[in-house]
């Protein structure tokens, strides 16, 4: 009994950004049907680690954002295709699109027509840089946006700035909030009986989730700089080399300090005047971090983080992702989930990041392109002579399903 049980969504999206998205609602209940070109599909179906996955169009990259969803390949550019398009319409609540601006205008298919078609569709446009603007046809890539944002010019310290953030951070976002809002459309159109337009930037999600950030420069006009593993409010915040292994440290609040001070055997740094007041401390943070650094040296990380974490100390090891999949506290609440893929074998994703009331229930597999037109198709009143007409002159891809094999007597 999921959440969005009872809502329809036609998934136009590409890559990361828009697939994300509509992943979320996916896994929250929400059956998505994408729509994809006959010809090849989501790009995505080619892209991950595992080359074999690849070249069968079902690559890592695709299933971590697909599972859970029916796949319709329509080509969108033939009038047939359009028609169909717009009888699965009639029938959806969301659609979701990451097309480039204009894209969807000059197939006839932009929000106006579609909301005379069904005027309660909530309709979520993502893109680089909005609908509107100066930069709204300019191609975007999520790097191309971490760049433009201040983000990569803010990650890093003085010699490394810019780096880009290691995964692709503003796809991610702008599909959490495109999620976000669709969520908040929907829960109107239950009171209001009204459709909605939805315009997601990337940019702006991105800026957005940057809120400390800009929200000082905004008031104070101080541009942030690039300050590395440490941290502009607090000190000691940040990440410390140990005997073994690297540690981070937030001891934010002046209780956690002076605990800190206690549990390193420094006592006497919480009455030294350099480090005794919070505000004092971030002028004397080089100092700080050298004595800190001294004593840590004496144990490794991991016993660092298990005594100060007793003692109430926030601090964590620095961790690759092989390292923190393996660790108990994601194994026991199921976080990552093996689906069975046909011709893949097991493939693992994971589910969203927060629990509801009951469990996830496990997702379908990803769909193989065009893997479920004929049903689509079928349930609209399409007979199968018909639709195999239409893949004959490449409306649709519209595999018939194989036979089951009979056993062995």
């Amino acid at each position: 009994m999921m959440p969005l049980r009872d809502i329809r969504v036609l998934d136009l999206t590409n890559v990361l950004a828009g697939p994300f998205c509509a992943y979320q609602l996916a896994r929250l209940g929400a059956q998505v049907t994408k729509v994809e070109n006959p010809d090849g599909g989501d790009l995505a179906r080619q892209l991950g680690a595992d080359a074999a996955l690849a070249e069968k169009r079902m690559g890592l990259s695709f299933v971590a954002a697909n599972a859970g969803k029916r796949s319709v390949a329509i080509d969108l550019k033939q009038r047939e295709g359009r028609d169909i398009f717009l009888q699965l319409l009639e029938r959806a609540d969301v659609l979701v699109e990451n097309f480039r601006p204009g894209v969807m205008a000059r197939l006839g298919l932009d929000y106006p027509v579609l909301a005379r078609r069904n005027p309660r569709l909530v309709y979520c446009a993502i893109s680089g840089f909005g609908q509107t603007g100066p930069w709204a046809n300019r191609p975007a890539y999520d790097q191309i946006v971490q760049g433009l944002s201040g983000m990569m010019a803010i990650t890093g310290d003085p010699q490394s700035a810019p780096l880009r953030v290691g995964f692709p951070v503003c796809d991610t976002l702008g599909g959490m909030t495109a999620a976000f809002a669709i969520t908040a459309a929907l829960l109107d159109l239950r009171a209001s009986g009204r459709g909605r337009y939805i315009d997601v930037s990337l940019l702006e999600a991105s800026l957005a989730a940057m809120g400390w950030v800009v929200g000082n420069y905004l008031n104070t006009g101080t541009p942030p700089v690039p300050m590395g593993n440490e941290n502009v409010t607090a000190v000691p915040s940040g990440t410390f080399p140990t005997g073994q292994g690297t540690l981070n440290i937030s001891a934010n609040e002046q209780k956690q300090f002076e605990t800190l001070c206690d549990l390193t055997g420094l006592p006497e740094l919480k009455d030294d005047p350099r480090f005794a007041d919070r505000r004092v401390r971030l002028q004397h943070r080089a100092a700080l971090r050298r004595l800190l650094s001294e004593r840590l040296a004496t144990r490794s990380a991991a016993e660092w983080e298990e005594l100060f974490t007793r003692h109430g100390v926030p601090a964590g090891q620095v961790l690759g992702v092989d390292a923190i999949l393996e660790k108990p506290q994601l194994a026991g609440r199921r976080f990552v989930e093996t689906l069975e893929v046909p011709g893949a074998g097991p493939v693992r994703v994971t589910r969203p990041g927060f629990l509801l009331g009951e469990p996830f229930p496990a997702p379908s597999p990803p769909p193989a392109l065009g893997m479920h037109t004929r049903e689509a198709l079928l349930g609209l009143g399409w007979t199968d002579g018909e639709i195999d007409g239409l893949a004959r002159r490449g409306v649709v891809a519209a595999p018939r399903a194989e036979p089951p094999r009979k056993g062995r007597p």
